[in-house]
């Protein structure tokens, strides 16, 4: 037995410390204040869905579509960064005790020109497309985006400041898209419980609206998004208005059994072949997932089956010096799995192979943010030779992240990995923090250390 340490970056822990302990003193108002300018909206309580019926004509029709708010105004991002939007875009919003609405009107000078087509899920962005995000915590750091194409085509993801997109992250949300001659309509209802918030009576959301045209390569927002600011949540309006809605009682559960009986020839002695059989070889599990206090998620899983989720992207690897990146697809994992990001990432879920037993808690309550989790896996020991002491032992990790908001659109977080095998762990802890310096400078940092024990 021997250890092997490894004590990395102290001066950059040092230099944590000396950036927290310097920037926390200083007042909220040394960085600008976009929240003195900041658009708002007031959206209204409906009491019943509306349709996109209602608005093909271009403009709402029927009582329930003439209560939506509506939002115009839209600016460009790109290619002429503030200049008016050259094709128009209304926007009206909503929402009842189950989902918020948000229903699109693209105007286009030229509508046999827009592009949409019936693609799968999240390859719309080769056409034109729409985008509603909510900021559903409205501290300008993640929000959830939801993004349609002219033919109702969905794709859906998380957006965290410094990190950018998650496109692993699917939920459950409607939309519809209809052309039209005068350019397209757009209908989404995304249910509250697809979503985490904080438990509270009155609700402040922070939402962005964005359309994109891409035969004349423009981007366009409401309200102005300008690319000489850094981030766009920082950006972003502030939604009113939203009043006693919950998520509700959110517990899903997904058990499953499966058996089967089969005959095979063992060829493994050519002098004796033989067949072998088994009648019945049965096998269950289930996957549960539990939402808590509107805004902490419990997820479990015992002895999972991932055999229906999406295979993934061939890659190249014939004169490869590196090891193969495969974004993580396994439901288990995606719940809030920006949570674990670090700026240099420390945590890839797919190094879990083959978990039999699993638990997840994630979250944010106030200015915490919340990651924790526990897994075995049995592929190390199926893989090792029946010589091999490791041979049927099982891998098991452990993570714990902890992330605090500070100042302005600022964080600290700390980050601990364990993996144990036999008599072999390997531990990582870390610490980070991303500081908004001023309007268009960010400052990231990051200093780790690990502890490698071996046989």
């Amino acid at each position: 037995m021997r250890l092997n340490s490894t004590s990395s970056s102290r001066h950059i822990l040092s230099l944590i410390f000396l950036i927290v302990s310097t920037l926390s003193p200083l007042p909220l108002q040394a960085l600008p204040d976009a929240a003195k300018a900041r658009a708002q909206v007031h959206v209204p309580r409906l009491t019943a869905p509306p349709k996109i019926e209602d608005f093909l004509d271009m403009k709402p029709r029927g009582e329930i579509a003439q209560k939506m708010v509506k939002v115009e105004g839209f600016t460009q991002y790109i290619p002429h960064d503030g200049e008016p939007a050259t094709q128009p875009t209304e926007v009206f919003l909503g929402y009842d005790d189950k989902n918020f609405y948000a229903v699109f009107l693209c105007f286009d000078s030229e509508p046999h020109k827009v592009r949409g087509r019936m693609a799968r899920r999240e390859k719309i962005f080769d056409d034109d497309f729409v985008v509603l995000d909510l900021d559903t915590f409205h501290d300008q750091r993640r929000s959830y985006q939801f993004q349609s194409n002219p033919l109702g085509v969905q794709s859906d993801n998380l957006w965290t400041e410094g990190s950018g997109n998650d496109y692993s992250w699917d939920t459950v949300w409607h939309s519809r898209g209809q052309m039209t001659d005068r350019g397209y309509v757009v209908w989404m209802a995304v249910p509250f419980k697809s979503m985490r918030f904080k438990p509270s009576e009155e609700q402040t959301w922070g939402i962005e609206l964005w359309r994109s045209c891409p035969r004349i390569n423009e981007d366009s927002s409401w309200p102005k998004i300008s690319t000489r600011i850094e981030g766009e949540l920082t950006q972003e309006a502030d939604m009113h208005g939203l009043s006693n809605i919950s998520p509700g009682r959110n517990f899903q559960l997904v058990p499953y059994v499966f058996g089967r009986s089969y005959r095979a020839l063992d060829a493994q002695d050519p002098a004796g072949p033989r067949f072998v059989s088994k009648t019945f070889d049965p096998t269950a599990g289930l996957d549960a997932k539990i939402v808590l206090k509107d805004s902490f998620v419990l997820d479990v899983a015992v002895n999972p089956d991932f055999s229906q989720v999406e295979s993934d992207e061939p890659q190249i690897t014939l004169n490869r010096r590196f090891e193969v990146f495969f974004e993580e697809k396994r439901p288990f994992f995606l719940e809030n799995a920006d949570f674990f990001k670090t700026p240099m990432n420390l945590f890839f879920t797919r190094r879990i192979a083959d978990p039999q037993f699993g638990v997840r808690l994630t979250g944010k309550k106030g200015p915490w943010g919340l990651g924790t989790l526990f897994a075995d896996d049995e592929a190390p020991g199926k893989i090792a030779a029946p010589s091999d002491p490791l041979f049927g032992k099982r891998a098991k990790f452990g993570v714990l992240r902890l992330q605090r908001d500070i100042l302005k659109q600022s964080n600290i977080g700390l980050i601990f990995t364990d993996r144990e095998l036999g008599s072999s762990s390997n531990r990582v802890v870390g610490l980070d923090g991303r500081f908004r310096l001023t309007s268009s400078w960010v400052a990231e940092v990051q200093g780790v250390t690990s502890t490698t024990r071996f046989q």
